[in-house]
């Protein structure tokens, strides 16, 4: 029997927890975006416009490096607080790439660690 390899991913804006399910312990990996508090706090120093296009950026670039990550699997769980979820599975849907991988988004509450891998190994379990 083939193990088909499954991720789960606890994101928001900021930063992403990847937990790849399997029998052993999680193997957990974090990628942080550029988009801190204090570049958003630039605001009212900079212009509006000059802000959405920086902030606008480092999602971009947060999100290429999300997808990097998921291009190896055939599972992935996508699941948070905030919209950062759908938005980086908007943009993975318009990339061929990812056409095979199985991508599901569950909305949740912020989450200790413990709770996060909870979630994964239930969600798999059941599938």
């Amino acid at each position: 029997m083939k193990t088909t390899k499954k991720l789960g991913i606890w994101m928001d804006h900021s930063i992403a927890h990847l937990m790849e399910f399997t029998s052993k312990h999680f193997e957990i990996e974090t990628i942080e975006s550029k988009l801190t508090n204090e570049v958003k706090n630039q605001s009212p120093v900079k212009s509006e416009k000059t802000m959405y296009n920086k902030e606008k950026g480092l999602l971009q670039d947060y999100y290429k490096k999300l997808g990097e990550a998921i291009k190896n699997y055939k599972r992935v769980i996508l699941f948070g607080p905030t919209d950062a979820k759908i938005e980086l599975f908007d943009l993975l849907s318009e990339d061929e790439r990812f056409l095979k991988i199985k991508i599901e988004i569950k909305n949740t509450d912020k989450m200790t660690e413990n709770q996060q891998h909870n979630f994964v190994k239930n969600h798999f379990s059941k599938a």
